[in-house]
């Protein structure tokens, strides 16, 4: 640590995983760190995670893990950024508890947004009670009382709402849909050992380290069904059951299933709420509206506006452990930045 770093001020925005580690990856380097968190605790979406794939680690453990030591780390829950102006070196942040703050770097670790389920209306998410999403199931996971959840004995997955479907505009796959179907399947499996459980997916992109075992652990310990093809028509009977059309491509033919449950897997969409930031900062975005960073290959954690880095979901999907990476990385793009420019 070195004396002089605590004359840096760093503002971090965002309060998820990235931000977490950023900010303490800043600190151990000797800087003062501001972290400002919209809502009114840390963690970001992991907080509303119950168990992570692909070991069914405790989201709370990991959370728990990460916010044990910040250090002298300022963080501040319920805070927003009201203003910002680009100085001759440097940012002033104004913030919506009244402080201001003089930054020599600006580190946005805003996330994602989940992808709203009910702009696919053919699979009926605020239309039919008993279609929920991974995040709604989470939430009955960590003991949130989920009323369409009633001991269902049918249950289906829909892998990939709203990534990889050029209807929406999102081309691009969300990279933690299929794991988390796969987790979320044994689970509930768990919950109602007599349940019949169906994944209905596109492809499946297993690609870490443990997730393939998780996949043959879902088939041959919990008897998960596998369906390749996409679900085409989502209805309901007058008890509320549900008729889920699709087709098996493997199979070469039309399948129909009746359901006590649907869940659909809703990928990660670009935080809409950084919008303001992005105006306010003139900063770039890709396609799909994720931050642009610098350069994708050796220069990730760079933006194109001096003094202002990225880590995270920000510039696209990422899972936890990619998150935690470029976190530490974005540190040390920081602090060789504030470095070469002392």
């Amino acid at each position: 640590m070195e004396p002089k770093n605590q004359q840096k001020n760093i503002v971090v925005i965002g309060g998820g995983p990235a931000g977490i580690e950023a900010s303490r990856t800043l600190d151990s380097l000797g800087y003062t760190v501001f972290l400002i968190e919209k809502e009114d605790r840390l963690g970001g979406h992991l907080a509303r995670w119950d168990r992570l794939f692909p070991y069914g680690t405790p989201a709370g453990d990991v959370l728990g893990q990460m916010t044990a030591s910040m250090g002298r780390v300022k963080w501040f829950t319920g805070t927003e950024v009201t203003q910002l102006n680009r100085l001759e070196r440097g940012y002033n942040i104004i913030l919506s508890n009244g402080m201001s703050v003089l930054a020599d770097a600006l580190l946005l670790t805003t996330g994602f947004s989940l992808f709203d389920a009910s702009r696919k209306e053919e699979y009926g998410y605020g239309i039919y009670d008993r279609v929920i999403t991974n995040a709604d199931l989470e939430d009955w996971f960590s003991g949130i009382p989920v009323p369409a959840i009633d001991s269902p004995r049918r249950i289906g997955f829909v892998h990939c709402v709203g990534s990889r479907d050029e209807k929406v505009g999102n081309r691009y796959c969300s990279k933690v849909c299929c794991a988390t179907a796969v987790k979320q399947a044994c689970e509930i499996k768990e919950k109602f050992p007599d349940a019949v459980v169906y994944c209905f997916y596109m492809d499946l992109r297993m690609f870490g380290r443990g997730y393939e075992d998780m996949y043959l652990e879902a088939q041959k310990k919990y008897g998960i069904i596998f369906v390749r093809g996409r679900v085409s028509e989502v209805s309901e009977d007058k008890d509320g059951h549900l008729f889920v059309k699709a087709e098996d491509t493997l199979a070469g033919k039309p399948l129909r299933v009746t359901l006590d449950l649907l869940v659909l897997m809703a990928g990660m969409t670009r935080n809409t709420a950084v919008a303001p930031i992005v105006r306010a900062l003139e900063l770039s975005t890709m396609e799909d509206g994720f931050l642009k960073p610098k350069d994708s290959m050796t220069q990730a954690q760079s933006s194109y506006a001096a003094g202002i880095f990225y880590a995270g979901a920000c510039t696209g999907p990422k899972t936890i452990p990619d998150t935690v990476a470029e976190a530490k990385a974005a540190a040390m793009s920081i602090n060789e930045y504030l470095r070469d420019n002392d």
